[in-house]
């Protein structure tokens, strides 16, 4: 039997998510590292390529895969194109290679290698063919009389050339399936989300804001260089149960109600608030933000008020309790009793699943092609599966950010079954170990083939504990490092940006919070905290090296309160060094270390820095470098590095 030759086994190739079942995640540009465990008996030399296509191509790429250490294999390419994209693995045993390698060994030893040199001409016949070159170099190693000028031949760097550039191809183990590789376009892998209420976005005291409001504001937030403007709720919002200020659980008159209390008497989730203007508003509100490079984001909340349409029209897709009444939504001790979820083991979940997949394409027709989606981890995981596959059928560039702060194998199920951007833990992640442990994981771990993360320091639900009656350094602080660890990021906007930081006592909530009333702000004020977000975001643009969240390393410097990063493009045209002081009242020192193996620095040093934020230039010559931060003037450096010729 042929396959009785093969002497190479292939495997745990990757990236390959849960043996298969759902695709690895790239976006337009990025690097594919392929790694795999290959060997084979004895000692024989093996090797080993990936073959890489668009789906739907004729033709495969070839790139080869390098030994590292331990029987392990690594290669790279790159996908340019969105789609999807197949890859494989195959290897075998080298003979010319091998005996190229014996041949060496014996002839710098000295021994008698006539045989070896007649051993390489019959493979080199084998390889050349129609070949003239290698025939030509197979009859100088047949020729007896030149013995030494024939073992001088093969030692050459040339010779070393053509073994390399000419595998001898026999026997080919070829792993036995192709590899998905799912390409989404670049907004999935950089983007930055700045949240406010609409209902909050007049410039009038004590007057609803309007989708009219909302346009007149569109030059700002694009001034500041955000580029998603995401909403919560728009609906028509319950009136039976309606929350009053601080989740009081009767409302006054006149009061709002929280916007995830979707639905009552003027309309659901195809419907918008009547008192932010009607459909036409809004679809012009969307036209105009693009029209400005931001896209409009969309909550989709599957849950309804008590008066929402479907309750009537459809009780069967609630739970009835043995009291005649609907169970409303619980998180004990939490009660929301002006919710109402969906029961999704109804007998008729087909038709509701449709529905909400309806709901979905209602408002792509609007104009949305970006959906956060709030608490995706209380719907089944297999609905998620179903709905995405569908609605990207229709616009494959639609983005789904899984708002599920919740236990980490249910994040990355939702993650892995389509998900384009998932919320994450860094909104805790305080102290520099904490930090560097979580962001290598997601960098590093399995999960970065499907997890990709959108790092948000705050949101209408949480006022984390770290900046509870904070000043705002500790503001800027982790600001700074949300939108320099992850390429995705966003703010609850005007909150993060005032400065707000005063909390129902015990809880990481916002006292008066805006999920309950309207909020007046001074739109037309800005602060520290709105520079230092237009200048960030502006590099943001400008650095390749921040577009991406899967190029950072972590650089050893001594202080326990200063964290510093590396990120750069893999061709390190682009360098930047971030360093954040940690502790929003103290100044910090250190010496940071800069990776000369990442750099491809030699013994002589020479980089020059310009630190893009307070426009200061510096030049390193050494490993070891010593920052010093003081909040008050700037709790973080964010250098641009630019590396002597020397160096390279």
């Amino acid at each position: 039997m042929e396959h009785g030759k093969r002497r190479v086994i292939i495997e745990n190739v990757q990236p390959r998510v849960d043996g298969g079942l759902y695709p690895a995640k790239r976006t337009v540009g990025e690097r594919v590292d392929v790694t795999a465990a290959i060997y084979g008996d004895g000692h024989d030399h093996i090797r080993a390529e990936v073959l890489y296509k668009k789906e739907g191509a004729e033709s495969w790429s070839l790139t080869e895969l390098n030994q590292t250490f331990n029987d392990e294999w690594h290669a790279s390419f790159y996908v340019i194109e969105k789609g999807e994209y197949l890859f494989t693995v195959q290897a075998w045993i080298d003979h010319f290679d091998t005996w190229y390698d014996g041949f060496k060994k014996k002839a710098n030893a000295k021994v008698d290698v006539k045989v070896e040199l007649m051993e390489g001409a019959l493979l080199l016949r084998t390889l050349g063919k129609t070949n003239k070159d290698i025939i030509s170099l197979a009859r100088k190693l047949e020729d007896t009389q030149k013995y030494q000028a024939a073992v001088d031949l093969v030692l050459s760097d040339e010779f070393a050339d053509v073994v390399h550039q000419n595998p001898l191809r026999e026997n080919e183990t070829k792993l036995g399936y192709e590899i998905t590789i799912q390409v989404e376009h670049t907004k999935a892998n950089y983007s930055a989300w700045y949240e406010f209420f609409p209902r909050s976005a007049s410039l009038e005291s004590g007057k609803h804001g309007t989708f009219a409001d909302c346009i007149r504001l569109l030059p700002r937030i694009s001034a500041m260089g955000f580029d998603v403007l995401y909403f919560p709720p728009i609906h028509p919002i319950g009136k039976i149960n309606r929350k009053g200020k601080n989740n009081n659980v009767k409302s006054l008159p006149g009061e709002p109600g929280s916007p995830w209390a979707i639905g009552s008497d003027e309309g659901g989730h195809k419907s918008v608030l009547p008192a932010l203007g009607t459909l036409s508003d809004f679809k012009k509100l969307v036209d105009e933000a693009k029209k400005q490079g931001i896209d409009v984001a969309m909550d989709i909340a599957f849950q309804c008020a008590p008066d929402h349409p479907y309750v009537s029209e459809h009780p069967e897709w609630f739970k009835q309790r043995p009291d005649g009444s609907i169970q409303y939504a619980e998180n004990p001790p939490k009660k929301y009793q002006d919710i109402y979820p969906f029961n999704f083991e109804t007998d008729t979940w087909k038709e509701l699943w449709e529905e909400l997949k309806s709901v979905f394409l209602f408002w792509m027709e609007q104009g949305i092609t970006i959906f956060r989606i709030d608490n995706p981890h209380t719907k089944p995981i297999p609905f998620w599966h179903w709905v995405i596959a569908e609605v990207q059928k229709v616009n494959p560039d639609v983005i789904f950010l899984s708002e599920a702060f919740t236990r980490p194998k249910i994040m990355a199920s939702l993650a892995k079954v389509g998900f384009t951007q998932s919320y994450t833990y860094f909104t805790w992640r305080v102290s520099k170990q904490e930090l560097i442990d979580y962001v290598n994981d997601l960098v590093y771990g399995p999960s970065r083939n499907y997890f990709r993360p959108n790092f948000w320091p705050n949101t209408p639900d949480i006022l984390p504990f770290h900046l509870q009656n904070q000043n705002e350094n500790s503001f800027i602080l982790r600001y700074a490092l949300a939108a320099t660890l992850s390429s995705n990021y966003g703010v609850y906007g005007p909150s993060y940006e005032f400065y707000e930081n005063t909390p129902v006592e015990g809880k990481e909530e916002y006292f008066n919070s805006e999920k309950y009333e309207i909020r007046q702000y001074d739109w037309k004020r800005t602060n520290r905290m709105t520079d230092i977000m237009s200048i960030l975001n502006k590099i943001r643009k400008e650095n390749p090296a921040l577009q991406s969240t899967w190029n950072i390393q972590f650089c050893p410097i001594e202080n326990s309160q200063l964290v510093a990063y590396l990120k750069a493009t893999d061709d390190l045209s682009n360098i930047i060094l971030v360093v954040v002081n940690l502790d929003s009242t103290r100044g910090q020192s250190g010496y940071v270390q800069l990776p000369k193996a990442r750099l491809k620095l030699g013994d002589k040093i020479n980089v020059k820095l310009h630190d893009l934020i307070t426009d200061e230039y510096f030049t390193w010559i050494q490993e070891w470098n010593y920052v010093d931060l003081s909040p008050y003037k700037m709790p973080f450096h964010l250098f641009k590095l630019e590396i002597h010729e020397s160096n390279l």
